[in-house]
């Protein structure tokens, strides 16, 4: 099987896989998240991600997302999959947010290696853009917002 895993800073992991369970309900038995808590070390992060991800088998394949590139939650979640021999079976990216989390989700089991870390970024990238809230015809009317 093949999981999505979620790390961060606080809660933005944990609040994601909420978000994504709005979305792809059927699929949070697929997604784990866990976030590096406020005053925490990245010891004990790294004690907590162990018993997350303890539970996958060998042959599990991982897609991990994290916040920050790195960041104390990314670094320390490789080093203790690095530690199980588990980092030749992966897709890292960073910069997660919604639209990518949800295409992981989604596409995790149909793209592979690079078409899957590219199909991640696009998304990602593409979920950032500008809304412009002015009106087109220069009417200040707010029932037009």
């Amino acid at each position: 099987m093949k999981y999505l895993v979620l790390v961060s800073h606080g809660d933005f992991a944990e609040g994601l896989k909420t978000s994504l369970a709005m979305f792809a309900g059927d699929k949070m038995d697929q997604v784990l998240a866990i976030g590096l808590k406020n005053g925490e070390s990245a010891d004990q992060f790294g004690e907590r991600f162990k018993e997350l991800v303890n539970s996958l088998q060998a042959e599990d394949e991982i897609v991990l997302l994290a916040d920050i590139v790195g960041g104390s939650p990314l670094t320390t979640a490789l080093n203790v999959l690095g530690e199980a021999g588990r980092l030749d079976n992966m897709t890292v990216v960073g910069g997660m947010n919604l639209p990518m989390a949800l295409t992981a989700v989604v596409m995790k089991d149909a793209l592979e290696g690079d078409a899957l870390t590219q199909t991640l970024l696009n998304e990602g990238a593409s979920g950032l853009q500008k809304f412009d809230t002015s009106s087109s015809d220069g009417d200040d009317d707010e029932d037009d917002i």
